[in-house]
């Protein structure tokens, strides 16, 4: 065993900073390991609330946060910023961009994932993802720079092309995005242009199977599209889009001009999965023994949206924020079990339910057998994803936001950053 030279204490490598890594280094702060957490940021994301961020609800710093700075009561977690490029198991080392090395006793690989354009990666450049702070400012800039080219051509021309914000993909990713696009044109900008009609634009989902949020029960998703409808947004279902290009999209045999094309559908896990020697699904994630290690190797754990799992009940674990959170305290403890000496723990997951919001008072929510929407869901939403952030600090700036956005109908984060025109 690869001990710290200093202390005698075993040393565990955690890949990512995301749910999964960040509770699996806090689990084990100021423990008998020497632990060292790398990721490619410096910044823990709040992916839940991303969409709020492409939608100008709420700024980058309301919801990411310096893994320094959540991590500085661990006296024995150490943060490292880098890029790993191998995972070398027999020699027991972790390689990072640069040419450093990491030896590890135990290994935590929490990279998540990123969107999965399904071998048509050349469709990022003209329908963005959303999976980090970079993507919803560029989505933000993309549906803000929209408006005001609108506004331009209209003042220079006296006329400007329809609008047209087109979402690929139905999942919550989609239905958010498209609920809170139509409250910015509905609401927020409605008042704030001379020459153009926020209102009129259109607002529009792409889902290529039979109904949106399929993974909820069918009432919640015929509740789900009805909500959106009455926002104004079109619901294309059983719609598959074959092809995007800059400025329009084809579904079936159909192209459908667009101003801005959005990509919320299709998830691959981190190329890291791979570098295990281990099997892999076809979204690259890697299945996992009951107590979250590989088949082969009991001391690599891999958690979060790169695994695939049932848990001790037989059910399959989803890849939402809450599934990450408990399974980084898992094998935080089965670690430390291993210290002591003690079996391990298989992982139990703890349903909490699923939600997704889709405008003012509107959302669904699904816990247990029990499904709730409109006003109620949106409030179960409210309550459980700001439980979910970290730190006093963020839920009262996140608050304040919701609540200025809510009673004005103003955004406070309606910045263009970046290159203003063009791609």
């Amino acid at each position: 065993m690869k001990t710290d030279n200093l202390n005698g204490r075993p040393k565990v490598v955690i890949v990512g900073g995301g749910f999964g890594g960040l509770y699996a280094a806090k689990g084990l702060a100021n423990k008998g390991v020497s632990v060292t957490l790398v990721d490619r940021k410096n910044h823990h994301t709040f992916q839940p609330l991303l969409y709020q961020v492409a939608t100008s609800v709420l700024s980058p710093g309301e919801i990411a946060t310096p893994l320094r700075h959540v991590l500085f009561k661990a006296k024995n977690v150490e943060v490292i910023l880098g890029e790993v490029t191998s995972l070398d198991t027999k020699t027991r080392k972790v390689l990072l961009d640069g040419g450093g090395e990491l030896e590890f006793d135990y290994l935590v690989v929490a990279a998540g994932a990123r969107h999965s354009y399904f071998g048509h990666d050349e469709w990022e450049r003209d329908a963005p993802g959303l999976k980090t702070v970079e993507d919803a400012t560029e989505i933000r800039r993309r549906i803000l720079q929209a408006f005001e080219a609108a506004e331009r051509e209209a003042h220079l021309t006296g006329a400007y092309p329809p609008l047209h914000f087109a979402i690929i993909g139905g999942g919550p990713t989609g239905v958010e995005l498209a609920g809170a696009i139509a409250d910015i044109a509905r609401r927020a900008m409605s008042q704030d242009f001379r020459l153009i009609d926020p209102t009129r634009a259109r607002i529009s989902i792409f889902e290529g199977s039979p109904r949106v949020l399929g993974m909820y029960t069918e009432r919640l998703s015929d509740s789900a599209k009805r909500q959106l409808e009455e926002l104004g947004v079109e619901v294309n279902t059983a719609s598959r889009v074959t092809a995007v290009e800059q400025g329009r999209i084809k579904v079936g045999e159909e192209w459908i001009p667009t101003t801005v094309t959005l990509w919320a559908t299709g998830v691959a896990a981190s190329p890291l999965g791979r570098m295990l020697s281990a099997e892999t699904d076809r979204a690259g994630r890697v299945p996992v023994q009951p107590d979250l290690s590989i088949r082969d190797d009991k001391n690599v754990f891999v958690i979060g949206d790169m695994a695939l799992l049932t848990d001790a009940s037989g059910k399959p674990v989803p890849g939402l924020a809450a599934a990450a959170q408990q399974e980084g305290r898992a094998t935080a403890a089965n670690i430390l079990r291993d210290v002591r000496g003690a079996a391990r723990v298989p992982f139990s997951y703890w349903d909490k339910g699923s939600m997704a919001t889709i405008g003012r008072n509107r959302a669904v929510a699904q816990v247990g057998r029990l499904g709730f929407s409109g006003y109620v869901a949106r409030m179960m939403w409210a309550f459980v994803h700001v439980a979910l952030l970290g730190g006093g600090r963020s839920r009262l700036m996140v608050l304040r936001e919701w609540l200025w956005a809510r009673y004005t109908r103003e955004r406070s984060a309606r910045l263009i950053t970046g290159n203003t025109y063009g791609r």
